[in-house]
């Protein structure tokens, strides 16, 4: 092991005014990372007599504004991207598409519109997938050049109808999460749900899937050549959709529901291989490792 500058390095430094926040993204040319930047900041270019949103929902998070900045790696250089009425996070550049974001308006839970896209030069700000208020969308991820996965909720019961998740309500560390009354009336199979995918550049947008009971899928991604896509669910079972069929095939299952923190899947480059963090080894049942899952033989091996 040699010293720490033998691995790292310090490209820049933020002004303490920035209030620069944990959410970073490394831009697909590796010379540019975003980062999130605090109210004061933001509010500077923000035009005037803009809406600021407040906080929305029981987890009192939402409120802005904040914006999104960037910082050349080589020089340090800053530059403002964007600001924006609302708490910004989950930022991510697209790794196939250098100078462009997508990030999300971060509640802890329902968003009014969740789903956020924009330049890196300010330019072509805009929702991604402009969703309904019944629709409970969330964690987005990148997954090709052109494509964007994001989980549509199923995980609330119909009022009146079908339970999605027996059991107690519980935090979002636990098994039964966003149960809270106060998030209104969204997140339901009443309306369509599953693993959503939306086009950058058409705009349109499918369901590749859904669990076919309890909450739904949570965390997703899918492989860069748009074969593959693959989801969590709130009991940590992982299951696998193969995109030219719709078939599902459940993964992996069994992990424990006390973990500190959920499966998060992530295909690898090449789509044969699926990461995620798992308790399932762990004595005090919290701690996380990280696992290895293989797509299926049989399943690569299809046309």
């Amino acid at each position: 092991m040699k010293a720490a500058a033998a691995y790292q390095r310090v490209c820049g430094t933020t002004p303490a005014a920035l209030d620069a926040g944990g959410d970073m993204a490394l831009d697909a040319d590796e010379e540019w990372v975003y980062f999130r930047v605090g109210a004061t900041e933001a509010a500077r270019h923000l035009a005037a007599g803009t809406k600021i949103e407040p906080d929305c929902g029981p987890r009192k998070m939402g409120a802005g504004p904040n914006g999104i900045a960037r910082m050349h790696v080589r020089t340090g250089e800053i530059r403002h991207v964007v600001s924006v009425p609302f708490q910004v996070g989950h930022i991510q550049a697209n790794l196939w598409q250098p100078g462009e974001i997508v990030f999300s308006w971060e509640t802890g839970g329902k968003s009014p519109q969740r789903t956020w896209t924009v330049q890196a030069d300010g330019s072509g700000l805009r929702p991604l997938y402009p969703e309904a208020p019944y629709e409970w969308v969330t964690h987005e991820a990148v997954i090709t050049r052109d494509e964007v996965a994001f989980a549509i909720m199923g995980h609330r019961p119909i009022p009146n109808g079908a339970i999605a998740v027996s059991g107690a309500a519980t935090d979002v560390g636990g098994a039964n999460p966003g149960q809270d009354a106060a998030w209104g009336p969204a997140g339901t199979r009443e309306k369509p749900s599953g693993l959503g995918i939306v086009n950058l550049r058409t705009r349109e947008m499918t369901i590749a899937g859904q669990t076919p009971s309890g909450s739904g899928l949570w965390h997703v991604h899918g492989s860069a050549d748009g074969r593959w896509a693959v989801g969590d669910d709130f009991s940590r079972s992982v299951w696998l959709i193969d995109r030219r069929t719709r078939e599902m095939r459940l993964l992996t299952t069994g992990h424990k529901t006390t973990a500190a923190d959920h499966p998060h899947p992530t295909f690898n480059a090449d789509g044969t291989r699926i990461e995620i963090q798992s308790a399932m080894l762990a004595e005090d049942g919290r701690s996380m490792n990280i696992v290895v899952v293989p797509v299926p033989e049989d399943w690569l091996a299809r046309k």
